[in-house]
């Protein structure tokens, strides 16, 4: 198998191809579905209306965990699940995913005691046996306000610290798992919207002449505005990963011009968790992060380290907003921040403190009733044939720490609606694309080779993102040095790393390059800062004029708006960029 350049998202208008598996949705789980598709030898392809990952995904706590508080449903079997995924994760990308300390604050006046999260923690144990990760251990209050100075200790009987996992770059794991489908031979679509699942009879179905499958999707390239088909053999199988769009996409069905329905019922009953992003406080957590209950209403939240900031979140909230513009509230940024100074009080956060906000809908099942907190977080396939629909699955529910199995599960599925035996499934044991370990040689030689352009701490920021990928990216400073510059003052990001995401990672917009191929919008005031030096490098080295650069400036705008700053910030935000 060998790299292909990327004109995947430029398809022409003759585009004939024939899919065994159809794909959309391209977060986390879309990607390990066409990933382990490819890898297996399926002819598929993966579409994705917006870019990769500017969904679900990259609005998460950015956690690779067990579930602890899984434990409370009883759900054992998905905490297992998710713990051997956590290892998984550990070993096929190492760059990306790495062991984090949590620990939890125990109060008496909370409802989770002291003797409830031991047991927690001991079945937590048990039920990650065989991991890499140290153990659990207790602490008494004495201990406690010894470790950590700042937490509140006003009725503290102690706390318990364990080991899960971060992925502080989320999008860029799920760009690993697309670029790693691209090369087993997939094709993969950003920018690209469905917008008709095109139906027939499915004459194969000999006891019912009423059944459909779907035989093609009517499809728009977003950016051209061009129209194309995308088209499923006799055999294909198409698989619904677009998380808190599910329902959106089942309603696009149609059997000769007239509107047919995938979905009989409501699947999603999405809700809404938000985050915010600060700098390092007095008492903020560095080598841990802290898991705590909220004191107001007993919500678990968290506190972690994050890029040198201090990430915060998350609520729990319904929601049946536009799925397509979802941000913080400012009632939400208030709770975050008077749960953060109820637990450590020396922080003294208001809301000028805030960086950076951000909030996505969670695609769980549809539950009239429930309490948002208590509805399971088990994912779901769900096969419409009971709805007339022969060749479509679509998946309720999922997380990052889980995505690997979900895309094992999902492509198995597929292999036995085709009628035909799923051969070996590799994706537990092979690496990403980027995959490599902190104390590789590799660095150590990029260190040596670059130590006249760029200094040790950028080289290593490089391979924080990109690993294995990383030489690629300097290589791009050999012929143009100038791409070595810093893009923002104090920051090691580099104009290279805004070329190589065009080139080779499929971006087309600035908010792809800031949000999702880089962390530029979370440290440099939304990435205002940080657009000059990059629209400049886009009009000398990607062929960009000034009218395509003042067009996606107002879009980014337009997208943090609407997005990430919260409605306080607003006015002050559009004095800044001025």
């Amino acid at each position: 198998m060998s790299d292909r350049p990327n004109t995947d998202s430029l398809l022409p208008s003759g585009f004939n191809e024939i899919y065994d598996l159809i794909v959309i949705g391209g977060g986390i789980n879309g990607a390990g579905v066409v990933r382990d598709a490819a890898l297996r030898g399926l002819k598929a392809i993966l579409i994705e209306k917006g870019d990769f990952c500017s969904g679900t995904t990259g609005w998460s706590t950015r956690l690779i965990h067990g579930g602890l508080r899984y434990l409370e449903y009883f759900e054992l079997s998905l905490v297992r699940e998710s713990l051997q995924e956590r290892e998984i994760l550990l070993q096929i990308a190492p760059h990306l995913v790495k062991p984090l300390l949590l620990t939890i604050p125990i109060y008496r006046d909370r409802s989770r005691p002291y003797w409830k999260i031991k047991v927690g923690m001991i079945l937590y144990d048990i039920l990650s046996s065989g991991k890499t990760l140290p153990s659990h251990r207790m602490l008494t209050a004495q201990q406690f306000q010894q470790i950590f100075r700042s937490i509140n200790s006003e009725n503290l009987l102690g706390g318990a610290q364990y080991y899960d996992a971060q992925v502080a770059y989320a999008e860029r794991l799920v760009l690993e798992n697309i670029l790693s489908a691209r090369i087993a031979g997939a094709t993969v679509l950003n920018y690209t919207e469905v917008l008709h699942l095109n139906c027939k009879s499915d004459f194969s179905n000999h006891t019912d002449t009423s059944t459909l499958r779907i035989a093609s999707l009517t499809c728009r390239n977003t950016l051209t505005g061009e129209e194309f088909i995308v088209s499923g053999s006799r055999e294909a199988v198409i698989v619904n990963t677009s998380g808190p769009w599910v329902d959106e996409v089942l309603s696009r069905g149609r059997q000769n011009g007239m509107k047919v329905s995938p979905g009989s019922y409501r699947k999603i009953g999405g809700t809404k968790g938000s985050h915010i992003l600060v700098d390092p406080f007095p008492g903020a957590p560095q080598e841990s992060a802290f898991y705590g209950e909220a004191k107001s209403d007993g919500r678990p939240f968290f506190i972690v380290p994050w890029l040198g900031m201090v990430l915060i979140g998350t609520t729990d909230i319904r929601y049946t907003g536009n799925l397509d513009q979802v941000k913080a509230s400012d009632e939400e940024i208030d709770y975050l921040l008077s749960e953060t100074n109820s637990m450590i009080p020396a922080a003294q956060l208001r809301r000028q403190d805030v960086k950076f906000t951000y909030s996505g809908v969670r695609p769980l099942p549809y539950l009239e009733g429930k309490k948002p907190g208590s509805i399971t977080r088990r994912h779901i396939l769900y096969d419409h044939t009971a709805e007339g629909i022969t060749n479509l699955i679509s998946l309720i529910g999922g997380k990052i720490t889980t995505y690997r199995q979900v895309g094992q599960e999902i492509v198995d599925a597929v292999y036995q609606k085709q009628g035909r035996k799923a051969p070996l499934c590799l994706t537990a044991q092979q690496l990403l694309p980027g995959a490599i370990r902190e104390d590789d040689e590799r660095i150590r030689e990029a260190i040596h080779h670059y130590r006249d352009r760029l200094s040790p701490f950028t080289i290593t920021h490089l391979f924080s993102i990109y690993g294995a990928k990383a030489p690629e990216v300097l290589a791009l400073t050999d012929s143009e040095p100038e791409l070595a510059e810093p893009v923002a003052p104090s920051l090691p990001d580099i104009k290279a790393q805004i070329i190589y995401a065009i080139q080779s990672e499929a971006a087309r917009t600035l908010v792809d390059i800031t949000h999702r191929r880089t962390a530029l919008a979370m440290h440099s005031n939304y990435g205002f800062k940080a657009l000059p030096a990059i629209t400049e490098t886009l009009k000398k080295y990607a062929d960009w004029n000034q009218e395509e650069c003042d067009r996606q400036i107002e879009d980014y705008y337009n997208y943090m708006r609407t997005h990430c700053i919260p409605d306080y910030q607003l006015s002050r935000n559009r004095a800044d960029r001025h």
